[in-house]
C-alpha cells in the first residue's frame, strides 16, 4: 500500500498508527487485493473508502464475501498474519540496464556503455559468490523494438573481463549501423555457487589472475567508494548515465 501512495521511485512509510490518517481516506479501489468487481459490490453497501471498510461490521462483511471478505476487512484494518519468507532466494540471474538520455548510434559509445553495465554485473556477481554459465546482451531501438542474443561461456566465471569480452561478441554480432539506440542492458543467467562448481582441468590460468585483480579492485572500491578506481572506458559514460540494476 505505502508503494503505491505516489509514484515512482519514493519511499513512504506506513506504520500501525498512520493507518488511519493515510491508508483509510484513499477509495476502496485502492485497497490491496480488491478485485474491480467487488467494488461496485461494496459501493452498494456504502462502503466507499478503505475506512469504510476497515469500521464495517467483519460478520457481515464475511456473509456477503465469505473467506475473501475476511481478508479484504483486516488487509483495510492493516491486519496480515501471513508468514514472513525471511530465507533469501538465490538468484537466478543478475543483470543491469539503461535507458539512454538519448539515441546513440556509434559502436564505440555502446561498448562504453557495455563495460559499465558489466562491471556493476560482475561485481555484483562476486559479491553473491556466484559464477555465471550465459551472458545476455539487450538492445531497445528508438521505436522501441527489443533485440537480444546470448551465448553460452566455455566454464562459469565471474570475473569482469570474460564477462565483458563475450558481451561485446554479442554487440558485435547485434549491431546495425547508424541504428538509434536507446536501452543497454547485460544480463547473466544459469548461476552457480562458486564453492560448488566444479572446476574444469582446461580453465585458463588467466582467469585466476584476472579474479585476483578484480577482487582487488572490489575491495579497494568497498573501502574507498565505488568510483575510487574505473576503467579508462568508463571515464566519460558515466557522467551521461546512471546505471540501474534488477535482479
Amino acid at each position: 500500500m505505502a508503494s503505491d501512495f505516489e509514484k515512482p521511485d519514493k519511499v513512504h512509510t506506513l506504520f500501525e498508527n498512520e493507518i488511519e490518517k493515510k491508508m483509510w481516506v484513499l477509495p476502496i479501489s485502492e485497497l490491496f487485493m480488491l478485485g474491480k468487481k467487488t467494488v461496485p459490490k461494496l459501493n452498494n453497501m456504502k462502503i466507499k473508502t478503505i475506512g469504510d471498510l476497515a469500521m464495517a461490521d467483519k460478520n457481515e462483511i464475511a456473509r456477503k464475501f465469505g473467506k475473501h471478505g475476511i481478508l479484504m476487512w483486516e488487509y483495510a484494518n492493516g491486519i496480515d498474519n501471513s508468514e514472513v519468507v525471511y530465507i533469501r532466494e538465490k538468484p537466478k540471474s543478475i543483470g543491469n540496464s539503461i535507458t539512454l538520455p538519448y539515441d546513440i548510434r556509434e559502436k564505440e559509445k555502446l561498448e562504453e556503455i557495455l563495460l559499465a553495465l558489466t562491471e556493476q554485473v560482475a561485481y555484483r556477481l562476486r559479491k553473491q559468490d556466484e559464477l555465471a554459465n550465459v551472458v545476455n546482451v539487450q538492445l531497445r531501438t528508438k521505436d522501441f523494438k527489443d533485440i537480444s542474443h546470448q551465448s553460452k561461456l566455455e566454464c562459469a566465471v565471474s570475473n569482469t573481463k570474460e564477462i565483458y569480452l563475450a558481451a561485446k561478441k554479442l554487440l558485435d554480432d547485434m549491431y546495425i549501423e547508424k541504428t538509434p539506440i536507446r536501452l543497454v542492458g547485460v544480463r547473466v543467467d544459469n548461476l552457480v555457487n562458486k564453492k560448488e562448481s566444479q572446476l574444469s582441468l582446461f580453465d585458463d590460468k588467466n582467469n585466476e589472475k584476472q579474479d585476483s585483480l578484480d577482487n582487488a579492485i572490489d575491495k579497494l572500491k568497498e573501502k574507498y567508494g565505488y568510483d575510487f578506481i574505473t576503467r579508462a572506458g568508463k571515464l566519460n559514460v558515466e557522467d551521461m548515465i546512471n546505471i540501474k540494476k534488477k535482479d
